[in-house]
C-alpha cells in the first residue's frame, strides 16, 4: 500500500517490487532491484525521509523509520531481515541486518557489517566497516564498544549519556514528567496521518 503524508509521496524504481501488503508511506525513495517483502512497514514520519538502495531486500514485518530530526539511509546491497527494526539510522553498502535486530535514531553501520539475530545497535553508534555485532549482543558508542546483554551497567555507562529522550524527542532525560511530554509531542506528529492519501498498492 502505498500513502502520501505531508505532501510526499514514496518514489519507486519500476525495476523495484513492493509486496501488496507492505505499507510505504510519505517520503520515501526505493532504488532499482529492491524488494519490499510481505508486511514490511516503511515509514517516513513527519516529513522524514528514507532512502533504499540499490538490490536491497527488506524481509517480512520488517520496520524501518524516518523522522524529520532522523532521516533513514540504506546503502545498496543491504538486507534487512524479518522483524528487524531500523530508525533513523544509516547503512552504507553491503550491511546484514537479520532477524530481530535493532539499529536506532543517528547510528551509523559502516561498509559490509553484521548485525545479527537479535542484536542491537544503539542510538548515535558507529560501526566500522566490516564488524559484526553477534547474536543478542548490543553496540553502543562511537566508535562502538560491543558487549553482552548481560553487561547492563557497563552498556549503561555509555549510553546515558547518548541521552536518548532528548536525541530522538528533543527532552532531556531529567524533564518532570517525562513520557507526559513525550507522548503528547508524539501524538500531535502521529495526528498528521489523519491528512494521510492512500495513492493504491
Amino acid at each position: 500500500m502505498l500513502i502520501g503524508h505531508q505532501g510526499k509521496r514514496p518514489k519507486i524504481d519500476p525495476t523495484a517490487w513492493v509486496a501488496p501488503d507492505a505499507t510505504i508511506c510519505g517520503d520515501v525513495t526505493i532504488g532499482p532491484g529492491a524488494r519490499i517483502l510481505h508486511g514490511a512497514r516503511i515509514i517516513g514520519e513527519g516529513g522524514g525521509a528514507i532512502r533504499i538502495g540499490r538490490c536491497c531486500i527488506i524481509m517480512e514485518n520488517a520496520v524501518v523509520r524516518g523522522s524529520p530530526r532522523h532521516s533513514c539511509l540504506i546503502g545498496d546491497y543491504c538486507l534487512i531481515g524479518p522483524n528487524a527494526h531500523v530508525t533513523g539510522a544509516e547503512l552504507e553498502n553491503e550491511v546484514f541486518v537479520a532477524t530481530g535486530a535493532a539499529i536506532f535514531h543517528g547510528a551509523r553501520v559502516g561498509h559490509g557489517s553484521e548485525v545479527r539475530v537479535h542484536a542491537t545497535v544503539h542510538l548515535r553508534t558507529r560501526l566500522d566497516p566490516g564488524t559484526t555485532v553477534p547474536i543478542g549482543w548490543v553496540a553502543v558508542g562511537d566508535p562502538a564498544g560491543i558487549l553482552p546483554p548481560d553487561r547492563h551497567n557497563d552498556i549503561w555507562a555509555v549510553q546515558e549519556s547518548l541521552n536518548f529522550p532528548d536525541w530522538v524527542y528533543g527532552f532531556d532525560r531529567a524533564t518532570p514528567d517525562l513520557m507526559r511530554h513525550v507522548t503528547e509531542r508524539l501524538s500531535d506528529t502521529l495526528g498528521a496521518h489523519e491528512s494521510d492519501t492512500l495513492l493504491g498498492s
